[in-house]
């Protein structure tokens, strides 16, 4: 154990509280995590897979994917890499940084790039939760932080959303002096809505004493909001989360990155492991290199999204209104009855959340798959 984690960490993780048989948990996240239900944004969709069951002519809407998949540059970046698959190609993830870093006028030391934003999320958990420090979250929330931080012995906080469905940000700040990280996904994932930025920078000024916000944005670019990476910039206590799996469509491509003041950076490093893949950072550069590519996609989303809702009104069914690529749906009745029925209509929705059992999750797939959803989901409730 000491091999893998060294006496630094070792002595790190003592003074937070660990007791050294709690270390073959943190190891086991640094490592075989990937393997673990709770550790990312991919092992959290394979709770809405369904193995063999689907059938090649299935509408896929459950897992917040975007069909339009990577754009063509993206494609060609990462097919012209595979011939070099041979080779780490270290440099590529230097650039990408660089890339970053530029765009969101930071420092490249301020920058991070990783295979996709779960690594990230699950070390800043190690890194700010323990025995002694507790993980805050939203309810309804995006469970991957919390399963992480449970795992290692922290103590989760399940705060619930406002009647606007934003996050109660002075609930979250007061509910624990021993916090350690506060999490925040914004859009929210599941309800799809927005926390307003008045509230992140409330936040960010009356967390407990040496507590982090991790603001994850997976879904910043489809909401069209503000991104705020200006919190890093200004020096606050925060860790950014991004993601290339959403708008850009490269989920299976695993890019990612996080955005901080150096030193909290640095504490993430010290449990990270693995290299990014050439293929998932080469198209990842090439998607930053589309100026068109976000607000395009957005637009389609969007459109996309205002038809399904017009169809919700019109047949009187309750939702949540989302800016986002996914929705909850107010079925009325155990959510995963409902779920099991589309199946049949071979429309493969998303999931629900314990405190919301009758609210399906719903991802937007393109106009033509909207469709045929409409027209199975209305089969189903009727």
């Amino acid at each position: 154990m000491q091999q893998i984690l060294g006496p630094e960490r070792e002595s790190e993780l003592l003074a937070r509280g660990f007791s050294r048989r709690d270390f073959f948990k943190v190891t086991s996240l640094m490592g075989a995590a990937a393997s673990m239900p709770f550790f990312g944004e991919a092992a959290l969709a394979q709770l809405s897979s369904f193995g063999n069951e689907v059938p090649p002519d299935a509408i896929l809407i459950n897992a917040n994917e975007n069909p339009l998949g990577p754009c063509p540059q993206a494609v060609e970046a990462a097919t012209g890499f595979l011939k070099e698959g041979g080779r780490y190609h270290f440099e590529l993830t230097a650039q990408c940084r660089e890339l970053l870093a530029q765009q969101e006028n930071l420092a490249p030391e301020q920058v991070q790039v990783f295979a996709g934003s779960s690594p990230p999320l699950t070390q800043a958990v190690i890194a700010h939760t323990g025995p002694r420090k507790s993980f805050v979250t939203g309810n309804p929330g995006y469970e991957a932080g919390e399963g992480a931080a449970r795992f290692i012995g922290a103590k989760v906080h399940r705060v619930p959303l406002t009647k606007t469905y934003a996050h109660d940000v002075r609930a979250m700040a007061s509910i624990d002096p021993n916090a350690g990280l506060l999490y925040i996904c914004n859009p929210n994932n599941p309800t799809g809505t927005l926390t307003p930025d008045k509230d992140l920078d409330w936040l960010v000024d009356h967390m407990p004493a040496g507590a982090i916000l991790l603001l994850d944005e997976a879904y910043v670019h489809i909401a069209g909001c503000k991104m705020r990476s200006d919190l890093v910039a200004a020096g606050k206590p925060v860790i950014i989360l991004r993601t290339f799996s959403k708008i850009y469509g490269l989920a299976g491509l695993r890019a990612g990155a996080a955005f901080g003041q150096q030193d909290v950076l640095d504490r993430l490093s010290r449990y990270s492991q693995g290299i990014m893949a050439t293929t998932g950072v080469s198209a990842a550069m090439a998607s930053l290199q589309q100026p068109e590519l976000v607000p395009t996609r957005r637009k389609i989303i969007a459109d996309t999204r205002a038809e399904v809702f017009k169809f919700l009104d019109k047949h009187g069914f309750s939702y949540v209104p989302s800016v986002s690529n996914h929705f909850m749906v107010d079925v009325k009745q155990p959510g995963e009855r409902v779920a099991a029925a589309m199946r049949k209509e071979k429309i493969f929705i998303g999931r629900t959340w314990p405190s919301w059992p009758t609210h399906c999750r719903i991802s937007i797939g393109t106009p033509e798959q909207m469709d045929k959803f409409q027209a199975a989901f209305l089969k189903v409730m009727t």
